[in-house]
């Protein structure tokens, strides 16, 4: 059994840390300073943490100029995601120094491109996939409507470096992550995969760590570390093992 990456998240809407239910708007909580947030984590001992521009995600403006101080402010590495979706907005998030982008899921509409970019950028670039079933479906868009398992071969071919898989009616939900959906995919790629969406207990978190030498490399948390549902000194000791 590997190592499990821990990757805490930050959700910044209007400048302020937040986090939604199920990927909606209108089921959110406020959380405060980013920054703060982000040192909170650091003083825990991350060392990553997954940096979300929710208001890009949502086509509903940015908060660029903040998330690129954080990234320069702290000393861990930082995971950019949020609208990353066409050549300005990877533009803008490479121009912060961040250690990875992860492309939109609403992205995928234009596989071309997508193929472009990880070719160019290599191990810099993750793409996320935000599924409903097995449907590539993004947060606050429509369903691209392609099959999540065909996406995956294209991109394998590209060289894709790892995906970020969300169960999008698990994220934030605190109703478990989708192990079934994981290893299916961990089966069908030879990609790394950072899981996503409904860890709510250290439980939870062991049953991802027997998914390691499948290739679930990390996991992204979010509500249960600002619900203290845990602490992030408690899962990052059984992430190790401990």
């Amino acid at each position: 059994m590997k190592a499990l990456e821990i990757l805490p998240a930050i959700d910044v809407k209007e400048g302020v840390a937040i986090r939604l239910v199920k990927g909606k708007l209108e089921n959110q909580s406020k959380y405060g300073d980013p920054l703060e947030v982000a040192n909170e984590f650091i003083k825990s001992g991350a060392n990553w943490i997954h940096l979300v521009d929710l208001d890009a995600a949502f086509g509903l403006g940015e908060n660029s100029e903040l998330l690129a101080s954080i990234i320069k402010t702290v000393n861990v590495k930082v995971q950019l995601s949020g609208g990353i979706k066409d050549e300005q907005s990877l533009n803008k998030a490479l121009a912060t120094g961040c250690a990875r982008i992860n492309i939109a899921t609403s992205a995928l509409d234009n596989l071309d491109w997508v193929e472009s970019v990880i070719k160019k950028h290599g191990d810099k670039i993750c793409v996320s996939l935000d599924v409903n079933g097995k449907v590539l479906t993004p947060r606050g868009g429509n369903k691209i409507g392609a099959d999540l398992f065909q996406v995956i071969s294209r991109l394998d071919k590209a060289g894709c470096a790892r995906y970020v898989l969300t169960d999008i009616n698990r994220d934030g939900a605190l109703n478990g992550p989708n192990l079934e959906l994981l290893k299916e995919v961990s089966d069908f790629t030879k990609t790394p995969i950072v899981a996503s969406g409904g860890v709510s207990s250290l439980t939870d978190v062991k049953a991802l760590m027997q998914l390691t030498n499948q290739g679930v490399e990390g996991v992204i948390i979010g509500k249960a570390l600002y619900t203290g549902a845990f602490t992030l000194d408690e899962v990052l000791a059984v992430s190790k093992g401990g």
